[in-house]
């Protein structure tokens, strides 16, 4: 083995590497990006969830553990009646609330105590601050009942989900689309060039076709793949995952269908800036991982730093991903006006998407 030839072909790989600016912004921002955002989001957040407080309590004990629950940094707090509150859930400004029942003072001096939790259920990463908040509470209140070990049984409700949910039923409802989303962006970006790279696209061109009749016919054959793609990971998720599913499957596959032909026309709308595979490579990090830190997938977007929150609106998998949880989780349907928003988000991001593929092959092609 020659050290010699060894270091020869070490250094044409780099200065190629130099010579290409591009990959090498690539490869220097897409780290960068994506640890800013995941530092950014784990401690510039000072969101906290909003939960509400129903004390239904007379008595002293009462009004000193809803006082608890008002200082407590873990949550933020509003005063509601117990009959409005399920209400606030579903509308989505409370994530839970806690009902302090008119016998809680007696139940403290008893020694036993249940408040009851109201959990909206569909974001299981806020509800442990809630719970942390009730418990340090409950704390605050032992201290004051002299001679008594107080037993803090509280009554957990949940408006959707529940006990029978696991982890991968709250995180699969999202997982689903994005996985469409990311599998069919990576197909098409690097099937499209592969296309270019081969010449394919060129004999096209040289061909009798229409330049109207190659577009139309490239956007449709990678969306039948994509469609394939959408339906095969939907039958999986609830047949052999077990996924549970609160909605209509056909609901599940139109929303994912509208992810598919989104990320279809974002792969052929990027492939445009992207002279090799490996620069198309390059893009995952910086379309995909930011939507999957942003989205709600993994932090929900009520917690997160106020400027992430404004970047967070203009993704579509944000609104994605709420419209499949609203579907899987909550059993919505189509009169559901968070999910009519939520879908023609999508739409509207499919539409503009497919300007900007049919742009970017018709210039390609011309």
């Amino acid at each position: 083995m020659s050290g010699h030839r060894v270091r020869a072909i070490t250094r044409r790989l780099l200065q190629g590497f130099r010579r290409d600016r591009r990959t090498l912004a690539l490869l220097f921002v897409a780290p960068i990006v994506i640890l800013g955002l995941l530092g950014y989001l784990m401690r510039g957040s000072t969101s906290s969830p909003s939960v509400g407080i129903a004390n239904e309590d007379s008595g002293p004990l009462g009004v000193m553990v809803a006082d608890a629950l008002r200082h407590s940094s873990r949550i933020t707090t509003t005063d509601i009646s117990a009959a409005d509150g399920d209400a606030k859930l579903k509308d989505g400004s409370l994530v839970a609330y806690i009902v302090l029942p008119s016998d809680f003072s007696r139940q403290a001096q008893s020694g036993n105590v249940a408040p009851e939790v109201h959990l909206e259920g569909s974001q299981p990463g806020v509800d442990a601050p809630v719970l942390q908040a009730l418990q340090q509470a409950m704390i605050t209140l032992a201290s004051q009942v002299a001679g008594r070990n107080v037993n803090f049984q509280p009554q957990i409700k949940y408006l959707y989900g529940g006990k029978s949910y696991d982890t991968l039923d709250y995180f699969g409802a999202a997982f689903v689309g994005l996985v469409v989303f990311f599998l069919v962006f990576v197909i098409t970006i690097v099937s499209f060039l592969n296309e270019r790279s081969q010449g394919t696209l060129e004999r096209l061109m040289a061909s009798p076709l229409r330049r109207g009749e190659i577009v139309l016919g490239y956007m449709l054959g990678f969306t039948v793949i994509a469609l394939v793609q959408a339906a095969e990971v939907l039958i999986f998720s609830l047949a052999v995952l077990k996924i549970q599913n609160q909605g209509s499957v056909l609901l599940i596959f139109g929303m994912e269908a509208l992810m598919a032909i989104a990320a279809v026309n974002l792969g052929i709308f990027l492939s445009m800036f992207a002279r090799s595979e490996f620069q198309a490579v390059q893009f995952i990090p910086l379309v995909v991982v930011p939507q999957m830190l942003l989205s709600g997938i993994i932090f929900p977007v009520s917690t997160e730093p106020k400027a992430l929150q404004y970047l967070s609106d203009v993704l579509p998998l944000t609104y994605a991903v709420n419209g499949m949880r609203d579907i899987m989780v909550k059993g919505a349907d189509l009169t559901w006006s968070s999910l009519q928003l939520d879908a023609g988000v999508v739409a509207g991001f499919c539409i503009v998407l497919i300007a900007a593929g049919t742009a970017t092959l018709r210039r390609r092609l011309g």
